[in-house]
């Protein structure tokens, strides 16, 4: 079972298997690859993680984990 905080970990985790860049596409299909069944399990998350990984990366920049890319659609590692 996976909760909103946990999002921000997996961003990291798919971004840094894409060698520190990858596309909000990506990170959206690894999470969904790699953990359908825990989203499956997690209750309101599984009709709501897309809004909400998209929220923990707004999050992620402003801690200075992601940066602020150039380039629309792209998620990059600092």
């Amino acid at each position: 079972m996976l909760s909103k905080g946990d999002l921000g970990r997996l961003i990291v985790e798919c971004i840094k298997q894409k060698n520190g860049r990858a596309t909000v596409l990506d990170v959206s299909k690894y999470i969904w690859a790699n953990y359908e069944d825990q989203l499956r399990q997690s209750g309101d998350l599984f009709y709501t993680w897309q809004y909400d990984y998209r929220w923990q990366a707004t999050e992620l920049r402003k801690k200075g984990i992601l940066k602020h890319s150039d380039k629309r659609g792209y998620w990059e590692l600092v």
